[in-house]
Formats: structure tokens, C-alpha cells, sequence
């Protein structure tokens, strides 16, 4: 049997620390289909139609799950925590006391570290046809963080062409939570060579500018004036190599956007487009940012879906979340969760054609 983006389900089945890992497909009224593995909640196939009515996958992904455990690129599609993004040097303190974390990414801490989300076996259950739910348990100092944190997450694909991420956690100690799924898009299709030519709005005004190791400074600066106003439709490649300092440091773009929003309000955050397929995506979210990044760094050294190589700029990620080290920057939106708290966010990725 092929999922309708000819991918074989029995090659994603396997055993990870003792547990087991399949492929979970869901399909809507429409014909779109997402599969899924159950190895870090991995998006591996998300497959709606071009403006001629044929099916297109748009994430980027591996044919099985020996390439999704010796990828070079581990993010693939995946869920991130318990921290998404960037922590400076691993380190924050809590209510007084101290914690390092894995030092994964250059001086800081990436993504949960060594072991984070994206590698562990989700406990997985098909709601319907159109729902799968996926739950996991991170104990009390797994990567060096605090409490136990049980965590729910569930995908849906709804008859609106929309693929929809609900996240909830609670814990039993103080703990830093923030969640964040890490698909690699290309709305002309997995494959298809760069995003250069996509078109994106940003409803963000302002962006974090970083230092050289992509950690903010701390105060949001307008985008007005420079590569990062979005706010107008631009292609994504048309500023990219500009002479611009931010840009040298990510070799593109890999920022966070301050989305023009309320607090918790699931609002409208990003529209893209392909000119070759007609399709667009529009993402809105209840989280406070949407960290931009361009695959900058992707190598093409391997082959992933179908054969198809993947070089520097095949994709863009939209990563919503909150901010990068907001734990050491008592001026952002706060990562922490403490017991009694549920946290709760929610993620909308819309389709359509134009």
C-alpha cells in the first residue's frame, strides 16, 4: 500500500527505545493527506492541491525511518521542546536555583538539546480519520529540565484544507515550556530547488535582531527599512543576499518575527505563495512569534522523499513560538510553567490556491 504522496507506510514501522514507531495517515473530504510518524509527532508528508487540482507534498521529509533517525537534518517536520528555539550558553534559573543545560548549538543550548522532542516515541492514538493525538511524558530532569511534564498534542486535518496543531502541558515542578513544530516547507513542492521565489507577508512589525550565535539581544527592532519588512508582499530570495548584518550572521534568514497581535489571540501571523503551484499557506497562531528560517544551513548532501535532494534554501520553516532565551530575558513573553497551569497553543496551517 502507497499513501497518495507514494510514500510505504511499512517502511516507517520500527522499534525506538523499546517502543513502537508507525505512520499514521490522515486524509479529508477534499483528498488532502498528512501522514505522520509518531517519532518526534514528524509531519512527513502533507500533500493538498495545486492550482490544477493536483495533489502536491509540501514538506520536505526521508523515505523511512532509518533516514529519520540518521538525518542530518533531525528537525525534519518534527515537534521541538521542551524548548524550541535557543537558549544562551544552556543556562536560566528558576525561582533561585540553577540549571545547564546540553550546549548543542555553537555556545547555546538548541531545540531541548541533546535529546529533545523530535527524537523521542510519542504514544499515539487515531482519533479518526482526520485527528490523530499524540501524548508524551518527559520526566523530571530529562535534558536537564525541571518537573514532569506531560504533554499532548493533536493534529487535524480539517475539511478547510487546514492542518491544525493543539498543544497542552501540565507539570508537577516549575518548569520552561516552549513548543514549536518544525516543518520544512516548499509550496512548489518537496523537491522543487528553492523558496527564493515564494511570496511572504509578515503581520509583524518588528523582529529580534541576534548576535553571531543567533541569540537576541533583547529589544525588538522595526523591520521598517530593512530585508525583514514583510509587511507588503516580497519574495522571499529578493533581499536575501543584501549587505546586511543580521543577514551574514544566519547566511538568511533565521529570526524571530514579534507578530502585530494580542496575547494568546489566534490571529492571522504569515501568508506565502508559490507563482508555480498557485498555492498558499496562511498560518495563524496563538503564540507571540514565528521564527523565520530559510534553510540556510541544509547541505543536499542526502537524498530525501522520491530521491529528491534538499540544498541550502529548498525550504522555509515558520516556526511559532515564543522567543528565543525569553527564560533570560524577563521582557518577553514567559516560557514558565508552574503546577495548577495548563499551558495551551494552538497553530492553523491553511491551504488554498490563487
Amino acid at each position: 500500500m502507497q499513501t497518495k504522496s507514494g510514500l510505504t507506510p511499512d517502511k516507517y514501522s520500527g522499534t525506538v527505545d523499546s517502543k513502537e514507531v508507525k505512520m499514521y495517515v490522515l486524509t479529508n473530504g477534499k483528498g488532502t493527506e498528512a501522514t505522520v510518524i509518531n517519532l518526534g509527532g514528524k509531519i512527513v508528508s502533507l500533500s493538498v492541491p495545486d492550482k490544477a487540482g493536483k495533489l502536491t507534498d509540501v514538506v520536505l521529509g526521508h523515505n523511512n525511518l532509518e533516514e529519520y533517525l540518521n538525518s542530518e537534518e533531525p528537525y525534519f517536520g518534527a515537534v521541538c521542546g521542551r524548548t524550541g528555539n535557543r537558549i544562551a550558553k544552556g543556562k536560566f534559573t528558576l525561582d533561585g536555583i540553577s540549571y545547564q543545560l546540553a550546549i548543542n548549538n555553537g555556545p547555546n543550548n538548541l531545540h531541548g538539546g541533546l535529546k529533545g522532542f523530535n527524537a523521542v516515541v510519542w504514544d499515539a492514538k487515531q482519533i479518526d480519520n482526520q485527528t490523530l493525538e499524540l501524548t508524551y511524558l518527559s520526566k523530571d530532569g530529562e535534558e536537564g529540565f525541571p518537573g514532569n511534564l506531560t504533554v499532548k498534542m493533536t493534529y487535524k486535518l480539517t475539511d478547510n484544507n487546514e492542518f491544525e496543531i493543539d498543544y497542552q502541558a501540565t507539570t508537577d515542578k516549575p518548569t520552561i515550556l516552549n513548543l514549536t513544530n518544525h516543518s520544512y516547507f516548499n509550496l512548489s513542492g518537496e523537491g522543487d530547488l528553492s523558496v527564493n521565489d515564494h511570496i511572504l507577508v509578515m503581520h509583524a512589525s518588528n523582529y529580534l535582531p541576534t548576535d553571531d550565535t543567533a541569540i537576541p539581544y533583547g529589544k525588538p527592532d522595526p523591520v521598517t527599512g530593512t530585508p525583514f519588512d514583510f509587511k507588503a508582499p516580497h519574495a522571499i530570495g529578493e533581499r536575501i543576499e543584501d549587505d546586511f548584518e543580521q543577514l551574514h550572521f544566519g547566511k538568511g534568514y533565521d529570526h524571530t518575527f514579534v507578530l502585530d497581535k494580542e496575547d494568546g489571540e489566534l490571529a492571522l501571523a504569515v501568508e506565502c505563495y508559490s507563482p508555480k503551484t498557485g498555492i498558499e499557506m496562511k498560518i495563524s497562531t496563538t503564540e507571540p512569534g514565528v521564527q523565520v528560517y530559510t534553510g540556510n544551513w541544509m547541505s543536499g548532501n542526502f537524498e530525501g522523499k522520491h530521491g529528491h535532494r534538499y540544498p541550502a534554501r529548498a525550504a522555509v520553516c515558520f516556526e511559532t513560538q515564543h522567543f528565543p532565551d525569553s527564560i533570560n530575558k524577563p521582557e518577553y513573553p514567559s516560557v514558565v510553567l508552574r503546577p495548577g497551569q495548563t499551558f495551551k497553543s494552538k497553530t492553523v496551517h491553511a491551504f488554498s490556491v490563487k
